[in-house]
């Protein structure tokens, strides 16, 4: 896990982005963003609440750090902290030309320099970029003798960030430790990671345990009933299997998820053939043994859903115990499924 020290002040510069295939302006600040005290506690809040994920990313290495505006912005900075002004400049013109997307929307970009930020046991300096995208109204009122004064004003909620990240000067050489969050739907989403920030996941156990679960669930759903005669019951099964295997063991050690998911032989083969095609068509290694993320298996586990849709009437949730449930056809021909239990709720 990571934190950055709310103790410590912080020098913060505030762009406005506008949208540039809208013909809307860049507005740049000349000096950095002066803040009062007492703003500074909502002020982090509404920078870091959104960074909960210990999915980390890195600047990719193709090429080097002169090609990405703004992996060379944030290098200059970690370097003197002094030029986070004219370093915002080079970042915030970089997103503007980002625009040129119309998925791309029109806001405010926070950039932060902090000076002290933990992650995994050492003290390093962090940049944070933050771009808040939605405006809202709040009704503004006054005493004015007998009566108030009513309007509106038009500002940033400081609820959340629509997209931002945290950069750790960790790592320099293999591009940084990123912490990223994005939460653009649609055609929108992956612009600010893809074409701005232009990040790659890292190499970690959290990728790890990610991309191992994936490939368990791609196998279970797609591979298997190519070569086996597997009910839905069956496939539920071994998908809850699979995600007990990850939340019960603090490593991964694929002999030792074969023995107990797996078990029969022809399905252990089966899946060490699928690993390598797996590998093959995602241009990725899955290693045989690694310690599990508990964040990851956290997030994966809302995917992992065991459901047997029966036309639209029914929706059946498999969540263990295979021998509770049976399958079958009457002498009519009607498929049925039937279900033990011991209490109900």
């Amino acid at each position: 896990m990571h934190y950055v020290n709310t103790e410590e002040s912080f020098d913060l510069v505030i762009h406005r982005i506008g949208s540039k295939i809208s013909g809307e302006d860049l507005h740049l600040s000349k000096t950095l963003t002066f803040y009062p005290a007492e703003l500074t506690d909502s002020l982090y809040n509404f920078f870091l609440k959104a960074f909960k994920s210990e999915e980390y990313y890195q600047f990719l290495k193709e090429g080097n750090s002169e090609q990405n505006p703004v992996h060379k912005a944030i290098k200059a900075v970690f370097e003197n902290p002094t030029t986070l002004l004219q370093n915002s400049v080079s970042i915030a013109e970089h997103l503007y030309n980002v625009g040129i997307n119309p998925k791309m929307k029109a806001g405010e970009l926070f950039v932060v320099f902090f000076p002290d930020a933990l992650i995994e046991g050492e003290h390093v300096r962090a940049v944070g970029l933050f771009k808040s995208e939605q405006k809202n109204k709040i009704l503004k009122t006054n005493p004015n003798g007998n009566s108030y004064d009513v309007w509106t004003e038009e500002g940033v909620l400081l609820s959340k960030v629509d997209k931002g990240c945290i950069i750790f000067n960790l790592e320099e050489e293999d591009g940084y430790v990123i912490n990223s969050v994005d939460n653009g739907k649609g055609e929108e989403f992956g612009i600010w990671g893809d074409e701005f920030l232009q990040i790659k996941p890292r190499q970690d156990e959290y990728f790890e345990t990610e991309t191992t679960l994936n490939f368990c669930k791609s196998y279970v759903m797609d591979k298997l009933p190519e070569e086996f005669e597997v009910s839905r019951i069956d496939q539920a099964d071994l998908l809850n299997k699979s995600m007990s295997f990850f939340k019960e063991n603090e490593t991964f050690k694929i002999n030792e998820f074969a023995e107990q998911v797996l078990a029969q032989e022809e399905l252990k083969q089966s899946f060490e053939d699928y690993k390598n095609k797996f590998e093959e068509v995602y241009e990725v290694e899955l290693n045989n043994q690694f310690d599990i993320s508990k964040d990851a298996v956290k997030k994966q586990a809302r995917f992992f859903k065991s459901i047997i849709k029966l036309d639209k009437n029914f929706h059946i949730y498999v969540h263990g115990n295979r021998q509770m449930i049976e399958q079958g056809v009457d002498e009519e021909g009607k498929k049925y499924y039937k279900l033990y239990y011991n209490s109900e709720n």
